[in-house]
């Protein structure tokens, strides 16, 4: 078993289908009673590698890293390696997106052979999917997974996803393309996710993707475990409901973070 798709996979059946969030927003560290610096981001990020190791996938924002430079990237690699090390999947939540070279950098990055790289990152296609494919091939020949954005739940998103591409939104048209590249590989399901919100009226269909949806927005931001079952033709085990600050607001006891990551797993066990 080598290829990101079949790990999930895998992952999902043997540890439930939830995706736990590290968000180490300023506000929520002072919660915690944290520092709003390096320091402070090691110690918060610590508890969650304690709190979630015997999960499937754990989702590093990766812009709160990036807030404190390179000794805040230096927390990241840690917490990419330290999760690893618990055999937990980690999708880093980079969001990338851009053109030729760089976009080839950027796949280095996230997808290659760099201390930043984790077991699947997210990216926006909105230069064309077409733009994202040095990160594509990049992850497929390291066993990699890619979630690109479709369907965001902010309203703002709506007025380019939403928007007409020849009889289909422009985000059905993200997650078909997403499944020409699926229906390429051989180990199914394949390696390449879409990012659907889970506040959405009317979602993508995503019934012939042949991989994941990475579903955010459950808990704190009104997405409902109980309402996601079949959500845009999605079959059983497809679906990777995100929870983030929902679970952290419970810390920053690691006992109380883990009971509450726990209790979200079983709302949203029925997915798996």
């Amino acid at each position: 078993m080598t290829g990101f798709g079949l790990r999930l996979a895998d992952a999902v059946a043997r540890r439930g289908p939830l995706c736990l969030g590290i968000d180490p927003h300023p506000e929520l560290m002072r919660a915690w009673g944290l520092t709003a610096d390096a320091d402070g981001l090691r110690r918060f990020c610590s508890v969650c590698v304690t709190a979630f190791a015997d999960f499937a996938v754990v989702k590093p924002q990766v812009a709160f890293f990036e807030a404190y430079g390179a000794a805040g990237f230096m927390v990241l690699e840690h917490t990419i390696a330290a999760l690893r090390e618990a055999g937990v999947l980690v999708l880093a939540d980079a969001k990338r997106g851009d053109i030729g070279s760089t976009m080839a950098a950027y796949a280095a990055a996230w997808a290659g052979d760099s201390p930043l790289a984790a077991d699947a990152v997210t990216a926006s296609p909105y230069l064309g999917f077409g733009s994202l494919q040095p990160l594509i091939e990049t992850a497929l020949a390291n066993d990699r997974g890619v979630f690109v954005l479709a369907a965001t739940s902010n309203p703002e998103g709506a007025s380019v996803q939403r928007a007409d591409a020849g009889g289909r939104t422009v985000a059905q048209s993200i997650v078909d393309a997403a499944a020409a590249v699926n229906h390429t590989v051989p180990a199914q399901p394949g390696p390449i996710g879409v990012v659907v919100g889970a506040t959405l009226a009317e979602p993508p269909d995503v019934s012939a993707l042949a991989g994941p949806v990475l579903v955010p927005g459950v808990g704190a931001q009104g997405g409902r475990p109980d309402a996601l079952s079949g959500l845009g033709g999605a079959q059983r085990g497809q679906l990777l409901p995100a929870v983030s600050r929902e679970v952290l607001r419970a810390g920053p006891d690691v006992a109380a973070v883990r009971s509450a990551a726990e209790k979200m797993r079983d709302a949203v066990a029925h997915l798996a």
